[in-house]
């Protein structure tokens, strides 16, 4: 089969697509036959050699769409079965970026029923980050929270999700993204924040990081979304960061909202497995609106 795999760090050029082993599914593991998957800002740190790994080929993609193709008993599922996966890992010889990837049977779920797999494939990551990030806020109804990035992937969801929990949201983005931000539920909008200790809490997409706590009130709430590289404590105010987990349950649960309409989910532009390099650039560019997706 083929996959992209990088052998050495670099930019957008390191990444080839290259023949691999088609996986063998062990005990309560299913393969996936992959039909889409994400390309993601973790891919292109991954590439950059950011989480280490030198010496040996890595794999790249944390998300994947498509059908079971085998099952390692004991498993709930069954080949056929359309399906959602996060691919987790820094450090694998074979992500989600491959015409077949194993996964553990929990960190599966049913796809979407009202979405093609190119869509599909933009879930798995983004929604678990942006509701994982949600539970370690914990926050009440009636709360004020600033999502920064708030027109990006992980923001966009967060809004969403935050929004149905009966929290004001505010969504920060660039100016022109405000039209965007207000549909997927923000109650107010700002390109430039808010003042100091304006809000309950922040969920910091954008990795605005020292900017982004001080709109914090005294004892609020700081997430981030690079797993320990969030500001220390200040003026009682709780910070972390969501270090995405594989959860299938988690998982059906983003699936069934956006069959319900109240999750959406955004495709950028779509390239071919064998153009990963190429979508690794577009990627670099930046200013997307939705998510690449690499189709085996």
């Amino acid at each position: 089969m083929r996959a992209a795999v990088v052998r050495t760090f670099g930019g957008p050029e390191v990444v080839e697509v290259a023949d691999a082993a088609v996986p063998e599914p062990g005990p309560r593991q299913v393969r996936i036959k992959v039909s889409a998957g994400a390309l993601n800002p973790v891919d292109a740190a991954v590439r950059a050699g950011f989480f280490g790994g030198a010496g040996k080929a890595l794999g790249l993609g944390w998300d994947a769409a498509g059908t079971v193709d085998a099952v390692g008993a004991p498993a709930a599922w069954q080949v056929g079965d359309p399906v959602v996966a996060l691919v987790p890992g820094v450090d694998v010889p074979l992500g989600g970026h491959a015409e077949y990837v194993v996964v553990d049977a929990g960190a599966v779920a049913r796809a979407p029923e009202s979405v093609d797999a190119v869509h599909a494939g933009t879930l798995p990551l983004n929604g678990l980050t942006a509701i994982q990030a949600l539970d370690l806020l914990d926050l009440a109804p009636g709360s004020t929270l600033l999502v920064t990035g708030a027109a990006g992937a992980v923001g966009g969801f967060a809004v969403q999700l935050a929004a149905r929990r009966g929290i004001e949201v505010v969504g920060h983005a660039r100016a022109g993204d405000e039209e965007l931000v207000r549909s997927l539920g923000a109650a107010r909008f700002t390109a430039d924040g808010v003042e100091p200790g304006g809000v309950d809490a922040v969920l910091d997409a954008a990795v605005l990081g020292e900017r982004a706590l001080e709109w914090v009130r005294d004892g609020g709430v700081y997430i981030g979304v690079r797993p320990g590289e969030h500001p220390g404590a200040v003026r009682g105010v709780r910070t972390g960061s969501v270090a995405v987990q594989a959860d299938g349950a988690r998982l059906a649960e983003l699936v069934r909202l956006v069959d319900e309409g109240a999750l959406t989910l955004r495709v950028a532009e779509t390239y071919a497995l064998e153009d990963a390099a190429e979508a690794h650039a577009r990627l670099a560019e930046g200013g997307l609106r939705g998510r690449l997706v690499l189709v085996p």
